[in-house]
């Protein structure tokens, strides 16, 4: 059996790695860092198929050291013992350099343990993770490394490995090889910035070729079949996930529609109908709120019928929804008003109930069996001025008037009933 593919392609210079300018284009720290030939251990942060196990190939060769590999979702500590046992060895004349995928499949102790090898300087750490370091990598091991981060691949970026690849490709076969004019790009667009899976597509597509009057011709509908759906990059625990969540509110946030139905697109793209049911009731409160009250009963009834008819239907009343949310008037002002109520309620800040506000029961004996409590509902205009905050909260201000008609309207409203400053 042939070399994959992606592995005859995989660049063995720093000139052929595809994309990453930010990381080492000249003069920029890791290519700098390459070319001193550093024994610095390293996280390499981002999504998959960018060229970080690449990268550690290289960082290999010019620190003449030996190139372990492992994968933290089926390897043990027991499998790094191993690999230092070949330190000072005709093994490893130089030292070693490991390279540990997916660490975050590292349990803390698992990662702790890598403290003492990195210590005494017999092993160079390269880690490579798609999740967030900070949230997934043990603090101590982070702070004696550098992290760099990895950005998915432009389709600008990726048309000439795509272009090499079909060049490859086209001297392996057997037959005359050609292609539509718009192959290259169509893969390299749908790859979603994983060079891997765009390598991939090529040798599936020519493998999958039709042969026609003696020759094999790849066309940009066949080149559309065999990497569908691929740009679509989506963990539903990963930090992906939460991305194109955070970029959906966002986008609402900033009363870009456009946006925020690409985003709630992507969501139902991958099969995800709960997360943005769930996430644009949560806006219509957060971010539209009391400018438009009616909003998150819209919202609702449009979750309640998405919900009802599943996908792929779903995506209509959602879009209904995801609209009208980033063009309606915006407040946060209740969400502010609770996030500080809370703030005091965490700082101890309560106080008791006033007594006229307590139960009944609680005023059936003693000597004051009277509640003391206004009714505002037979007063003139059904409200009475009466203190309702604990003592120790009398003052507190919480709620502050949105700038919105609606809210507007309300705090006229209560000045003229009120007859003062609000």
């Amino acid at each position: 059996m042939g070399r994959p593919l992606a592995d005859e392609i995989r660049p063995k210079t720093l000139e052929e790695v595809v994309g990453q300018r930010h990381l080492l284009a000249p003069g920029a720290v890791l290519r700098r860092l390459i070319e001193s030939g550093t024994d610095a251990n390293m996280v390499f942060y981002g999504p998959s198929g960018t060229g970080k196990t690449t990268i550690a190939n290289i960082i290999a060769e010019k620190t003449n050291k030996t190139l372990y590999r492992l994968n933290a979702t089926t390897a043990s500590l027991q499998d790094v013992k191993d690999i230092m046992a070949d330190v000072g060895t005709l093994l490893a004349p130089g030292g070693v350099l490991l390279y540990l995928d997916e660490i975050q499949y590292f349990n803390k102790k698992q990662q702790q343990s890598l403290l003492e090898f990195m210590e005494n300087g017999k092993l160079t750490l390269i880690a490579s993770t798609t999740e967030n370091p900070y949230f997934y990598v043990y603090s101590a091991l982070l702070s004696r490394s550098t992290v760099f981060e990895f950005k998915a691949v432009t389709a600008k970026e990726a048309e000439p490995a795509v272009l090499r690849a079909l060049r490859i490709e086209k001297e392996r076969s057997q037959l005359p090889l050609d292609w539509e004019e718009d192959v290259p790009l169509q893969i390299a667009t749908a790859c979603g910035g994983d060079v891997r899976k765009a390598i991939n597509a090529v040798e599936l597509l020519c493998q999958a070729a039709v042969p026609k009057k003696g020759k094999l011709y790849l066309t940009k509908e066949d080149a559309s079949q065999v990497s569908q759906r691929s740009a679509m990059r989506y963990d539903r625990d990963g930090d992906a996930h939460y991305d194109i969540l955070s970029a959906l509110q966002k986008s609402i946030r900033g009363s870009d529609p456009d946006a925020a139905v690409h985003y709630l697109g992507r969501l139902l793209e991958a099969g995800d109908l709960l997360s943005p049911c769930r996430r644009l009731l949560v806006i219509a409160a957060e971010d539209v709120g009391l400018a438009y009250p009616m909003a998150i009963a819209i919202t609702k009834a449009c979750v309640d019928a998405a919900l009802q008819v599943g996908l792929p239907e779903a995506r209509l009343p959602l879009a209904e929804a995801a609209i009208l949310l980033a063009t309606a008037p915006k407040s946060n002002t209740a969400h502010n008003a609770i996030i500080a109520a809370m703030d005091d309620l965490k700082k101890g800040k309560t106080g008791d109930i006033p007594r006229h506000l307590q139960n009944v029961h609680a005023d059936t004996t003693g000597f004051d069996n009277q509640q003391h409590y206004l009714y505002p509902h037979v007063f003139p205009h059904r409200w009475v001025e009466q203190q309702y905050l604990p003592d120790e909260l009398k003052d507190a201000r919480y709620y502050e008037w949105g700038d919105n008609k609606t809210e507007q309207a309300a705090k006229a409203y209560w000045e003229k009933i009120k007859g003062r400053e609000l």
